[in-house]
């Protein structure tokens, strides 16, 4: 049975194929704080359905880092591998209706269609080969979501009115993969709303993913929570850091008794506030009851860049 909460509900939803770094951090104190200042309640759920790629520990990992400076979660843990009951039946009843289809197309088959157009970020858009069934002696690899022509619409608390044509971007897309997981935006969706999320807060590389789960959220008749995209932390190269960068997770050595509160600072400095330099000398604790008081969401920038940082701050 599901737990709701008011007035807000946000949540943090790592992946454990890794630890921790300042770019991951970010996302956890921007969502941490813009549910908790409202007085609502913030969760954590393990998106775990990549079971090849999670590191067993890790999500224990993730944890301790989360409770060493002080982000305390409501409620219990929530795993997606533990769901896969709940993603079966959206599934089922997207089909039914006809909105969702078997596809026989391989990733290599879809690049070799000289006019398939490429929509964000490069991403080949699916042409709709299996839209009227599969040709024959060709067996389903995967099941994709129709999507429309009309733009889905939305509003974001940081980059303001989003719009996006699904048709032209990316075409009907996957909710369950040829190798067995389901994707993504089909979990995080029914997860959202199983959980009475009101609130997204993470990272600017997920803006484009919102219009596919807003999508989804309207096919199954559910609610859309409010979505905030927060700047994407690059490293010296202007790229988003992977994993592999800059770790901040007790698994990578990181003394958080001793530098968590420095790193806090840096953190929110990164997310346009400006905490006094009175907090230079203060605990964890005390960093994030300045920021839980004075947290001001019109002041997070647009735009990536690097969070500055010098050791013992660094990946040892």
């Amino acid at each position: 049975m599901e737990v709701s909460y008011a007035p807000v509900v946000g949540r943090f939803a790592p992946s454990p194929t890794g630890p921790l770094h300042v770019g991951s951090l970010v996302a956890v104190v921007g969502s941490y704080l813009m549910a908790k200042r409202e007085g609502g309640a913030w969760l954590v759920r393990m998106e775990d359905l990549d079971t090849p790629r999670v590191i067993p520990g890790m999500d224990a990992d993730i944890l301790r880092t989360l409770e060493a400076l002080g982000l305390l979660w409501d409620g219990e843990v929530v795993y997606q591998s533990n769901r896969t009951s709940l993603y079966q039946e959206a599934l089922d009843a997207l089909v039914e209706r006809g909105c969702a289809y078997p596809c026989g197309c391989s990733r290599a088959e879809i690049a070799r269609i000289s006019s398939a157009p490429h929509g964000t970020a490069g991403e080949i858009t699916y042409p709709g080969t299996c839209r009227a069934g599969l040709a024959a002696g060709k067996p389903p690899r995967a099941i994709r979501l129709k999507v429309q022509e009309e733009p889905v619409s939305f509003s974001d608390c940081i980059h303001g009115d989003v719009s996006e044509n699904l048709a032209e971007t990316c075409g009907d897309f996957v909710v369950k993969r040829a190798d067995g997981p389901f994707a993504y935006h089909l979990a995080v969706v029914v997860d959202d709303a199983a959980q009475g999320v009101t609130q997204v807060v993470r990272g600017a590389d997920l803006l484009s993913s919102t219009p596919r789960q807003i999508h989804l959220q309207r096919l199954l008749q559910l609610p859309s929570p409010a979505y905030c995209h927060l700047p994407l932390v690059t490293g010296p190269d202007g790229e988003k850091l992977s994993k592999r960068d800059c770790a901040v997770s007790i698994s990578a050595g990181m003394d958080l008794a001793r530098d968590g509160s420095r790193l806090l600072r840096e953190v929110l400095r990164f997310l346009g506030q400006n905490p006094p330099a009175v907090l230079a000398v203060s605990s964890t604790a005390e960093v994030l009851s300045w920021a839980l008081g004075s947290f001001d969401p019109s002041r997070i920038p647009t735009k990536a860049g690097a969070l500055p940082f010098t050791p013992p701050l660094a990946t040892r």
